[in-house]
């Protein structure tokens, strides 16, 4: 759980900077965030993707975790069901309502944050929360500079979410094997890929669309060995 509060800290950390120095942050400097991030993730995300144990189980998870998500609207119901409670929370633009809703769904909704707790969990790898935790912190300062306090407080749901899979990760282990958590790895990598493109602003790929393929992987691959 450790990482996880680092996680946390470092929200609360840049969005206390955004606070403090937002008026100073032009678009330009946020452009620049927003591509510096990018870039990492995309790095990360071929680094993870190269280690896929099997690229037809990688192939066929990702393009049918992308049908169910699709048919779903996954990420299309995250963001409707953030403007819904921020309507009934009576949010404005700038408020602290909608800054901790739009926050947290940044923070929580990505693949990084699954893969990375889970991985955390598992093999006491803390390496993709930490690299997260600075992205998040700097991602923190920008959105705290537009919506204010509010994105603070999402600190608090990293802690649930994140926390959550964290705990569960040594029970996912045992339930896969290491075959499996490999082919989870590799497919959030994909998905990082994805995350990269939209953080770049090359292509809004709707990669929340594609998190179905992080429970298919695994099992893909365990069939896979069967046959």
């Amino acid at each position: 759980m450790g990482a996880v509060f680092v996680n946390a800290f470092a929200i609360v950390l840049g969005s206390v900077i955004g606070l403090l120095f937002g008026k100073r942050i032009n678009a330009s400097l946020q452009s620049v965030i927003m591509y510096a991030a990018g870039t990492v993730v995309l790095v990360l995300g071929i680094q993870m993707s190269l280690e896929i144990p099997n690229t037809l189980v990688a192939l066929f998870a990702l393009a049918i975790g992308g049908i169910i998500g699709t048919l779903l609207k996954i990420e299309d119901r995250v963001l409707g069901l953030g403007e819904k409670l921020g309507s009934k929370a009576g949010a404005e633009s700038g408020s602290v309502g909608l800054g901790f809703l739009n926050a947290s769904v940044l923070f929580c909704a990505g693949a990084m944050a699954v893969v990375g707790s889970i991985q955390a969990g598992t093999e006491g790898d803390y390496s993709l929360i930490y690299i997260k935790s600075v992205m998040d912190g700097m991602v923190a300062i920008v959105f705290s500079a537009i919506y204010g306090f509010g994105t603070l407080l999402s600190a608090v749901s990293i802690i649930i979410y994140q926390g959550f899979f964290t705990i569960l990760g040594g029970y996912i282990e045992s339930l896969i094997g290491s075959a499996g958590i490999e082919a989870l790895s590799a497919e959030g990598g994909l998905l990082l890929i994805m995350i990269a493109l939209k953080l770049l602003g090359i292509k809004d790929t709707k990669s929340g669309n594609f998190l179905p393929a992080l429970v298919l992987a695994p099992a893909f691959q365990a069939l896979a060995a069967l046959l």
